[in-house]
């Protein structure tokens, strides 16, 4: 073989030197016969991945796994080359080949030339990215389920309009709803239970009791907005305008009663509460930065707490204002004029049933 040396001066590589060259490389070099497949000719680096395991005369199909004979014939003879990927066992390490099988061009033999790639580094690089990749994925899920996770823990706290409008814009404005109808519940007498001796059942006690009351709240498109103690706030007409907020709220606490009244006749301690309705104008936002709380403020709700703490133990107390939404549809008993604080003498009515002709 002629090269031109650095001063471009021709010089010729010996076998020799072509095989100590042939013997340096880090790529495994094979020449072979096709008939047999018998090795005619390898390097250091071959002989290393492939070394023949009983007879040095094992053709290349012993010696090289993954090996299609067939095929490489099939394809070589064609002018094309056969490749195809396998692993060797270097000690503890398993290394990965890239196997490319071509015939030697102009050979009046026609033998095949086998060439042989450590492919380590890019299979790390692969295997580094589909981890990477995997990680992203989880980390996006992890992500997603985390959404989720906060969105279900606000939309505890605050009606979902209120929530999309907070995702949206960063905040929420404060809104006057002239036409609303507010429950409020509270429980009479249960610190002297002997249940209340029990911190922990008590507390068990009270969440089975508001879970029913949320899902009742819910069933009439009504909104809890809190509770307190052993308190429950909910309220109907906001954040979206219902026109059918008394009679719903209305509804919601007849419902109330009567599971009281029914969980009373099943367990041993007996849970007694007061509800008190007033219909009117109400403003609500969302209160605080670090905390959120959704809330509702106003003339309404204040008349709503003075009807509950005016009730009586498993009676249901509304205003005037509610009267008037109501008593087309409910059964409502007068109890007559009261001085309620800071709204002077009101006329207050128990809710005693709806009408058969206004049931759904």
């Amino acid at each position: 073989m002629t090269q031109l040396d650095p001063d471009n001066t021709p010089f010729s590589l010996d076998g020799k030197t072509l095989r100590q060259v042939t013997q340096s490389l880090n790529t495994g070099i094979a020449v072979v016969e096709p008939e047999e497949w018998t090795v005619l000719f390898e390097n250091a680096k071959f002989f290393a991945w492939f070394p023949p395991e009983q007879d040095a005369d094992e053709p290349l199909t012993a010696r090289l796994p993954g090996f299609n004979a067939q095929r490489a014939q099939s394809r070589v003879q064609a002018g094309r080359p056969y490749r195809f990927e396998t692993e060797t066992q270097t000690g503890a390490r398993t290394i990965p080949l890239s196997i490319e099988l071509r015939p030697l061009p102009d050979h009046p033999q026609e033998h095949i030339v086998v060439e042989c790639h450590d492919f380590s580094k890019q299979k790390q690089a692969e295997y580094m990215l589909e981890s990477y990749s995997k990680m992203a994925e989880r980390n996006a899920r992890d992500l997603e389920r985390e959404k989720e996770r906060v969105e279900r823990l606000l939309l505890n706290i605050m009606p979902k309009s209120v929530y999309e409008e907070m995702k949206d814009y960063g905040t929420v404005t404060p809104q006057l709803f002239e036409n609303a109808s507010i429950l409020m519940v509270d429980f009479v007498g249960h610190t002297e239970m002997a249940i209340a001796r029990d911190a922990a059942a008590l507390v068990t006690e009270l969440n089975d009791i508001f879970t029913v009351f949320d899902r009742i709240t819910d069933l009439f498109a009504c909104e809890r907005i809190r509770t307190v103690g052993d308190a429950y706030l909910a309220v109907s007409g906001l954040p979206e305008p219902n026109p059918d907020h008394a009679r719903n709220i209305a509804q919601v606490a007849l419902r109330m009663l009567r599971y009281i009244a029914r969980r009373n006749s099943a367990h041993l301690e007996a849970w007694h509460c007061r509800i008190g309705i007033n219909s009117g104008p109400v403003i609500g936002s969302l209160v605080g930065v670090q905390k959120y709380v959704y809330d509702i403020f106003g003339p309404g709700i204040n008349l709503a707490a003075r009807m509950e703490t005016l009730s009586e133990p498993m009676q249901i107390t509304v205003s005037e204002n509610t009267y008037q939404l109501l008593k087309d549809d409910f059964v409502c008993t007068e109890r007559g004029e009261f001085e309620v604080k800071g709204f002077g003498m009101q006329k207050l009515y128990y809710l005693e049933r709806e009408m058969p002709r206004a049931r759904r």
